[in-house]
């Protein structure tokens, strides 16, 4: 049996507290910023600077700021085309959660913009909820004075949940701020050919980054739920890099579009076929010669098919006949069986050339390949009564329709 004075020993272990930890660092030192007063309280900023020759993967800053931001603009389809494009201001936000609503808050906002020759990225960090203010007043000035807004995916997230957030602190969200958001025009130009349009898939598929050590935008939260608990702002430093690696890939991706749009002749065939897509609103010719470029070049299997079909549709409202039909003829004859290029090749020579045997030959031909690739009954319905409605019109005309 234990004696009384080693159970008082274990006692007095027991109740005896371990030393309180040493309190973390500031904020402020550990992530590399300055306490700035903003008029509504402290606030924490970041700030880096990078000459204009810098290199973002294998694209330089400069370029953005000489993009044709009004065809840009069009492009895109923003609202309100964006002003002169050294007044740009290039925005992404960390948040507390992804789902948006009044209960998500904008903890860090990254905003890049040009100063004189050199290209300066702030972060915006609100340290606990009540420096929300401070943050909110930061950004009134450099919203108010930008020429527009540079975002990725900022139409459905950045800019409606920071506007939210102004509304919520009885802040005026200013009216009209030009707006251009950068994944319509991705979408367009890189799905065919990336596996997704996210941010960094740009980013290692178009730009040449591939960023390494990389915080995933799912896990944000957490880290800041974190560092509110913790007040440890080291594992926080992984978010402030993160956040400013995209403030710079949206520089580059618009440096890329002003590029591509002015001077294609530099890009491939995939990428061609997609400006061709990104004009096609805008400006009918120079989405032709886009397609008729890319057709020119290497682009091969689906893409290649589907900038066949969609160059054929155009120049048959044009009426360019031989154009139209030399494209069906390749996309018919190509690739999987397709319904269309078939289909438009006998109306071809049933209405434009009156040529019913060639119709019927061409229907009859399509009805075989469509029964051998198992087509949809529907499609090989449609088919059979088309071969059985010319077969019925070269009869009345006393022509044989069967060997």
């Amino acid at each position: 049996m234990q004696s009384l004075d080693e159970l008082r020993r274990m006692i007095r272990r027991v109740e005896t507290r371990r030393p309180p930890r040493p309190a973390a660092p500031p904020a402020h030192e550990v992530l590399g910023g300055e306490l700035v007063e903003t008029g509504a309280g402290p606030l924490l900023v970041v700030r880096r600077e990078y000459p204009l020759t810098h290199t973002h993967g294998r694209e330089p800053l400069g370029p953005a700021f000489a993009a044709p931001l009004d065809l840009l603009s069009a492009v895109a389809r923003a609202e309100t085309p964006a002003g002169n494009s050294r007044g740009l201001l290039f925005l992404d936000t960390e948040t507390t959660g992804l789902a948006g609503g009044t209960g998500t808050y904008t903890f860090l906002v990254g905003v890049g913009r040009l100063d004189g020759d050199r290209f300066i990225v702030e972060q915006y960090f609100m340290r606990d909820f009540d420096e929300e203010p401070a943050l909110l007043a930061a950004l009134v000035p450099l919203l108010e004075q930008a020429a527009g807004v540079v975002t990725f995916n900022g139409s459905a997230f950045d800019l409606p949940l920071l506007e939210t957030r102004f509304v919520l602190a009885r802040r005026r969200w200013p009216p009209r701020l030009p707006h251009l958001d950068l994944l319509r025009p991705a979408r367009r130009v890189f799905a065919p050919r990336c596996a997704d349009c996210r941010l960094t898939t740009l980013e290692r598929e178009v730009l040449g980054l591939e960023r390494e050590d990389d915080v995933s935008g799912a896990l944000i939260p957490a880290l800041y739920f974190d560092f509110l608990r913790s007040r440890r702002a080291a594992p926080l430093a992984r978010v402030f890099d993160h956040n400013r690696h995209d403030v710079l890939s949206l520089v580059a991706l618009l440096g890329w579009f002003g590029r591509a749009l002015a001077t294609p002749d530099h890009l491939g065939a995939e990428d061609l076929a997609g400006l061709g897509r990104l004009w096609e609103p805008v400006d009918l010719e120079q989405a032709l010669a886009c397609y008729r470029a890319a057709l020119g070049g290497d682009l091969a299997g689906p893409t290649a098919h589907r900038v066949r079909l969609r160059l054929a549709r155009w120049e048959k409202r044009a009426a360019r006949w031989d154009r139209a039909c030399a494209l069906w003829e390749v996309a018919a004859r190509h690739g999987a069986f397709d319904r269309e290029p078939w289909e438009e090749l006998a109306k071809f020579h049933e209405h434009r050339r009156r040529d019913l045997p060639t119709a019927r030959a061409t229907v009859s031909q399509a009805l075989e390949l469509a029964d051998l690739a198992g087509a949809p009954p529907g499609v090989i319905d449609a088919f059979a009564h088309r071969l059985s409605r010319l077969e019925r019109h070269l009869l009345k005309r006393g022509v044989r329709t069967r060997g």
